[in-house]
């Protein structure tokens, strides 16, 4: 009985993020109500509330369902290797390809305006991937930790750029130019063990 209560409560919370993003398309988040939210779900407000507190916690909530998943496009670019080259365009096209085909939620978390911190959230969960898993191959002049906060939080302005320039170049593209970039800082990252 309880994996069948489990599995509604997942529908439930997913048919909500759903509504939600549907809705934001056409209105903003402040313009909307969780009684229309909760009807386009195809429940009512007291289910709502069952599940999450106000509409911020419902859109929270679909920005961290999203970051993991990017974390996990993020890690995809050097899964099965030792090493990588700072200039290996493939490294980042993983990334470059999920935001992509999430241009909308993506863009509410990067621009940041509509959850305040979105784009802390996006930085901090890279920053703190790459201090677990990743390391330099080489010496720097600049601490490790420092160098990670200076990447991390200069692709977000590269990503915010995309987003202004409506996503024209490809993810290709911008897994290359990123990569460019990124080789003026350092040559080579070494994968720790899992």
């Amino acid at each position: 009985m309880a994996n069948s209560e489990d599995r509604r409560s997942a529908r439930t919370q997913k048919n909500l993020k759903n509504a939600l993003l549907r809705l934001l398309k056409e209105k903003e988040l402040n313009d909307l109500t969780i009684t229309e939210v909760a009807h386009y779900a195809k429940c009512n407000r007291v289910t709502f509330y069952s599940h999450y507190k106000d509409l911020h916690d419902l859109l929270a909530a679909i920005f961290d369902d999203y970051l993991t998943e990017l974390i996990a496009h993020f890690r995809e670019g050097y899964r099965s290797v030792e090493r990588f080259s700072a200039d290996d365009e493939h490294r980042h096209l993983p990334i470059f390809e999920f935001i992509y085909q999430n241009q909308f939620v993506f863009s509410l978390i990067l621009k940041g305006e509509v959850l305040p911190g979105s784009q802390n959230q996006f930085c901090e969960s890279l920053v703190q991937t790459s201090s677990l898993e990743l390391k330099l191959g080489e010496a720097t002049e600049v601490e490790i930790p420092a160098l990670n906060y200076f990447l991390t939080y200069g692709s977000l302005g590269f990503f915010m750029y995309w987003i202004h320039q409506d996503f024209k170049d490809s993810p290709e593209v911008m897994a290359k130019k990123l990569a460019y970039l990124q080789s003026k800082m350092f040559k080579e990252a070494i994968v720790l063990d899992e």
